[in-house]
């Protein structure tokens, strides 16, 4: 059970949708929203403009951009990304330790540059699009928990403040990295609501219970007819447990 403080810090409205709406959302969720996920898409069609959009209306951003490259590249973007003023910023697992540690680096580069607060990063375990099947198909054989595990513990060591999972490995990761990392959650799924395209999925309730610390939440409030009442019914759900 969370205070109704803690429930609106813990969801992450994810903005996957165009600039007008993105921004009719914002001015409809200011002083009830905490947190904003900016995706490729909106960050991609719009720049850097869009992250000050948002912290105008009072919003947190997780800039979601899923970087992966090589770590130079990777440095100076994680850089370039915390300059926006991005509050939490998405990593790929898969690119290696030397990877995450540069884009450590960039964040710090960027928190001295700007005179603010650090940008946090997670780190991309296995997408929540993915099951067994579409991870065989890439060529990985051990069960997802497993791999999940794998990636976490390597991304944490190496400078990752945290991870994204599934909710299925929310509890499993608590367990191993500790009461103080971020664990991020997409794949939440209010009671009764269309699953789209996520395999590994649970109710908001369930997936804080089992040691989320944030839900990424999209579709349900951003496509709902009425966005305040959805996120004011998950916020309720949270605060009830």
């Amino acid at each position: 059970m969370l205070t109704e403080e803690q429930a609106r810090d813990s969801v992450i409205v994810a903005l996957d949708c165009d600039h007008a709406t993105a921004l009719d959302l914002a001015e409809r969720l200011e002083g009830r929203a905490r947190w904003v996920k900016v995706g490729m898409t909106l960050f991609y069609a719009e720049g850097p403009a869009v992250v000050r959009e948002m912290r105008e209306h009072g919003l947190k951003v997780f800039l979601d951009l899923k970087l992966h490259d090589i770590p130079f590249q990777v440095r100076g973007a994680a850089r370039s990304a915390s300059l926006t003023g991005a509050d939490l910023l998405s990593i790929h697992g898969l690119g290696s330790s030397a990877m995450i540690r540069q884009a450590r680096e960039g964040v710090e580069e960027a928190a001295v540059e700007r005179g603010g607060d650090r940008t946090r990063l997670v780190a991309i375990s296995v997408l929540t699009s993915m099951d067994q099947a579409a991870l065989s198909e890439v060529g990985i054989e051990v069960p997802v928990e497993q791999e999940v595990a794998r990636l976490a513990k390597m991304a944490v060591g190496a400078g990752s403040d945290g991870i994204v999972c599934s909710p299925m490995e929310a509890r499993q990761m608590r367990e191993l990295l500790g009461p103080d990392a971020l664990i991020v959650t997409p794949g939440v799924r209010p009671a009764g609501s269309d699953v789209g395209d996520q395999k590994r999925i649970a109710t908001p309730s369930r997936a804080i219970e089992a040691g989320a610390s944030k839900l990424v939440i999209g579709r349900p409030i951003t496509q709902a007819k009425d966005p305040v009442a959805s996120l004011e019914s998950i916020v309720e759900e949270l605060c009830q447990g």
